[in-house]
């Protein structure tokens, strides 16, 4: 649960840096799939697979937004 709050944390700031009119669609759809998934059962594979998708999610959106992935670094760290 402590490493889906850091990633949910990352997650949060990434969405920070994109545009203004952007910002409340990614804030939502993040937690909601963070509440979709939180009843996961705690396989360490399985959490991996979802925090990596999490991450390969996150530096596509960055992309389309023209920000630099490198931003999503510490969020690839953490998961």
């Amino acid at each position: 649960m402590k490493r889906a709050l850091k990633v949910y944390g990352e997650v949060l700031r990434l969405v920070r840096l994109l545009p203004a009119d952007a910002r409340p669609y990614y804030a939502k759809y993040a937690r909601e799939n963070f509440v979709n998934y939180r009843d996961v059962d705690e396989d360490p594979s399985h959490l991996d697979e979802l925090f990596h998708r999490a991450y390969v999610h996150s530096a596509w959106v960055l992309n389309k937004y023209s920000v630099n992935e490198a931003a999503a670094d510490k969020l690839k760290q953490v998961c």
